[in-house]
C-alpha cells in the first residue's frame, strides 16, 4: 500500500549565488516553510531564508547553570551535613574547594544539552527522509544547491509553487511525496 501524500516540492540550483537569490524570492512571495540543502554554508542563507536564531544556546546554559546548582548542593550536603570531614583545618564546606567539582558538573550537563538539544531540535534520529527521493537530492553534498517548500505552508499549491520555482531559476523542480 502506497501513500501518496505529497511532502513539498524540490528545485535544484548551480550556485550559491542563484540559491541565495531565489531563496530571497521564495520568501519574499510568502512562503514560510522553506529550507536550503547546500554542499556548505552560503553567508546570508539564513537572513535570506528568515530563520531565526537557534535556541540551542539557551538550552546549553540552562543546562550549565543546572550543572552548577546541582554540583553546588550536592557538596554541601556530603561535605557539610551527611559526612563531615575537615581537611587542612578549613571548615566542612569550603566554597572554594568545590570550585573544580562545580566546573566539571557544568561542563558535563552543558555537553549532554548540547547533544541531546541538538537531537532533539533537529528532530534525530530519523533514518530516512522524504526529501532522499528527489532525483538529484544526492548532488547536494557534491556541487547543486536545493530549496524545498513544505506542503505545510500556507501558501502551498502543488501546481503554482512548481511554476513560480521554475520561473526564478530551479532546475528539476519535482513534487516530493511523503
Amino acid at each position: 500500500m502506497t501513500n501518496n501524500t505529497k511532502w513539498g516540492v524540490v528545485a535544484e540550483f548551480d550556485s550559491a549565488a542563484s540559491i541565495y537569490h531565489a531563496a530571497e524570492k521564495v520568501t519574499h512571495h510568502g512562503y514560510t516553510r522553506v529550507d536550503a540543502h547546500t554542499p556548505f554554508p552560503v553567508h546570508g542563507l539564513d537572513r535570506a531564508l528568515r530563520q531565526g536564531p537557534s535556541p540551542l544556546g539557551w538550552i546549553v546554559v540552562c543546562c550549565g547553570a543546572t550543572g552548577i546548582c546541582l554540583a553546588q548542593l550536592m557538596m554541601w550536603w556530603m561535605n557539610g551535613h551527611d559526612y563531615v570531614f575537615w581537611v587542612s583545618g578549613k571548615t566542612p564546606y569550603a566554597w572554594p574547594s568545590t570550585i573544580p567539582i562545580t566546573f566539571e558538573c557544568m561542563v558535563l550537563l552543558s555537553g549532554f544539552g548540547a547533544v541531546f538539544g541538538m537531537f532533539g531540535l533537529n528532530r534525530l534520529p530519523r533514518l530516512h527522509h522524504p526529501i532522499f527521493r528527489h532525483s538529484t537530492i544526492w548532488r547536494a553534498t557534491d556541487d547543486r544547491f536545493f530549496l524545498s517548500i513544505e506542503a505545510t505552508d500556507p501558501k502551498f499549491d502543488s501546481r503554482e509553487t512548481v511554476r513560480f520555482l521554475e520561473s526564478i531559476g530551479g532546475k528539476h523542480v519535482e513534487i516530493v511525496e511523503e
